[in-house]
């Protein structure tokens, strides 16, 4: 008994031409995935448009109601039915498909959607009167007098009434709206000098989900705070300004410290020329770029925008325009990558403001039972004597020696420390459970762990070493065969001089095979064909790969682990004002090797909140 394929029909199929319905409905499925793809359609219509002020209105998750409001230019009366037709478009003239600057280029959207929902659209242009157009299910009706002052308003209703089928696929209202919230705030993020309003007209209300003012001043201070205005206070005040340039790209835009980071990528925003997209080569730098400074269960968080001539990166590669392709992909990611890390060593010791607020919200001060009242803050005069009438007898022990009896506090003159405390990292007053050092700064206080600090020092000088003399290579006795398909050992070969570079040396066998002649001695015994599999995953996730370095650099960490102060050894004052100094010089001290925090900085206003002094 046989049994025939239910994917060939028993008689041919006749070619027959698609009506312009099913052939919209077809390209609705490609361009409009859901209500949030069509918001994203819309509201970039608006930027190209010229608007300044944009209003989103939305109603059960966008299945009832998406109306984009824009004061832009306006589409006249004559040209509404071609704007309702595919491929009909004022962006592009089609003669040249790499020159692209708008947003919208393919002339698709508003056919699309007028395909699948009851779609109107309402517009004037200045000098003319208003006109209104609607279409629902593919048919379009006549062209109407109406009443609007000026810009566009496109409403549309019943998305995927055409396409039933489409509507079980949306997830619930709340997880929608989320996800039009998401476009919006990528689409603001762009656009700091155009004012965004979402509001959410479900069951009759409207409540406004987000709101962002048109921000004024140079580019940086705009962008400054409309990521603060999008993403929090939190992240523009611990995230670093970004200026980079090479070879006809520019990076700018704010990454985040490393002690600012995330459990998931979820604060990672990429914009090329304008456009937010989502594209595995500027994803992989992104995290190469931090590589050295987080574990591999955190993620940095950063909003960053390559603008490059548009005929050096082509945008037609995705219906949703949300992925793109570089011609020079090697050139964009190695400007991220140091532009990143450029940033980064320019911070210093500096670690990200929320470690203290963590700290303070971890002590949870007890509340008073009975007014607390306010106390003037004396003198330093006032405080020095008050100090000296409290300070205990020379037989007694005093707090230097009950915090560390080895520091010898009394050999540190006041005159000597004075000096050290309007360094940003203070003077060391204590040592407490042999790990933690006390400094006192103008400002406040600084509580340092010293085997994390001193880690990473060590891993600094070990990494600077290594940069100056190369990684040494150790040469196989016996050459390493590993077998694989051409295709990969194609894209091995493509990066063979990089990974010499680094200590492995690769070499071409004939077909797909690769002989490995030599590896990073620093490594030891490496099992050669499961490092070039790690590379190969890394290559087609990133475009990129980072596994021969992060096991150096992971070789240097654990040295830095083993050679630096270990927790419980007591330390003398100079030897705690010396890590401290050293901090201050060496970039990145701010956090260890692993991305948590070396020290924590209390202000000494907040310190005496935790009191009631204030």
């Amino acid at each position: 008994m046989s049994l025939s394929d239910p994917n060939i029909p028993e008689t041919r199929p006749h070619i027959r031409q698609l009506d312009d319905a099913a052939i919209n409905r077809i390209a609705a499925g490609e361009v409009v995935e859901r209500p949030a793809s069509a918001v994203k359609e819309l509201v970039e219509n608006s930027i190209d448009a010229g608007s300044r002020r944009i209003e989103v209105v939305i109603a059960d998750g966008g299945k009832t109601l998406i109306r984009v409001t824009d004061d832009g230019w306006g589409i006249s009366a004559d040209e509404l039915p071609l704007a309702l037709s595919r491929h009909a478009t004022s962006k592009i003239d089609g003669s040249d498909l790499l020159n692209i600057n708008s947003f919208g280029f393919r002339g698709e959207a508003l056919p699309s959607l007028g395909a699948v929902g009851r779609l109107s659209i309402t517009s004037r242009v200045a000098g003319a009167e208003a006109a209104t157009i609607s279409v629902a299910g593919g048919r379009i009706e006549a062209v109407k007098p109406a009443a609007l002052s000026s810009g566009t308003v496109v409403e549309l209703r019943d998305l995927f009434y055409a396409t039933p089928a489409r509507l079980k696929f949306l997830r619930t209202d709340r997880a929608e709206m989320q996800a039009i919230t998401d476009v919006v705030k990528r689409l603001a993020m762009a656009e700091p000098y155009l004012s965004f309003s979402l509001i959410d007209a479900s069951n009759g209300d409207r409540r406004e989900v987000f709101r962002a003012d048109s921000e004024q001043g140079e580019l940086f201070d705009a962008l400054n705070g409309r990521l603060a205005a999008v993403l929090g206070r939190e992240f523009a005040d611990n995230a670093l300004p970004i200026d980079a340039e090479r070879d006809g790209f520019h990076l700018t835009g704010y990454a985040a410290l490393p002690t600012y980071s995330r459990g998931s990528a979820v604060a990672q925003f990429l914009f090329v020329n304008g456009r937010p997209v989502r594209d595995k080569l500027l994803v992989g730098a992104l995290r190469g770029a931090y590589m050295d400074f987080l574990s591999r269960d955190r993620h940095p968080a950063a909003a960053l925008f390559v603008d490059c001539d548009p005929t050096l990166v082509d945008v037609n590669v995705h219906p949703a325009k949300s992925e793109v392709r570089f011609r020079e992909p090697g050139i964009v990611r190695g400007l991220i990558v140091s532009g990143l890390r450029h940033s980064l060593a320019n911070a210093g010791h500096r670690a990200s403001t929320t470690v203290a607020a963590d700290t303070l919200g971890a002590m949870r001060p007890e509340i008073p039972q009975r007014p607390m009242y306010q106390m003037d803050r004396p003198s330093f005069g006032a405080r020095a004597m008050t100090y000296q009438m409290q300070a205990p007898a020379p037989q007694s022990m005093g707090f230097a020696e009950m915090a560390a009896p080895s520091a010898r506090f009394e050999e540190v003159t006041e005159d000597e420390v004075k000096p050290l405390e309007s360094l940003p990292l203070g003077a060391a007053r204590a040592q407490v459970h042999e790990n933690y050092i006390i400094a006192q700064t103008e400002t406040g206080m600084v509580i340092v762990d010293q085997h994390a600090a001193h880690e990473r020092l060590v891993y600094e000088k070990l990494k600077h070493q290594m940069a100056e003399n190369g990684v040494a290579a150790q040469a196989l006795l016996i050459p390493e065969i590993v077998e694989m398909s051409s295709g990969d050992a194609a894209r091995l070969l493509e990066i063979a001089d990089d990974l010499a570079r680094l200590g492995l040396t690769l070499e071409p066998f004939g077909g797909g095979a690769i002989c490995v002649r030599e590896t990073p001695a620093i490594l030891g015994e490496v099992n050669a064909k499961a490092m070039l599999m790690d590379i190969l995953d890394e290559l087609a996730d990133l475009g990129d790969s980072q596994a021969v370095q992060a096991k150096i650099e992971a070789i240097l960490s654990r040295v830095a682990c083993h050679g630096s102060i270990r927790s419980g050894r007591r330390m003398r004052a100079e030897e705690m004002n010396a890590l401290l100094r050293e901090m201050e010089a060496t970039p990145h001290s701010g956090q260890c090797n692993h991305g948590r925090p070396t020290y924590v900085e209390l202000r000494l206003t907040d310190i005496e909140r935790l009191f009631g002094r204030t």
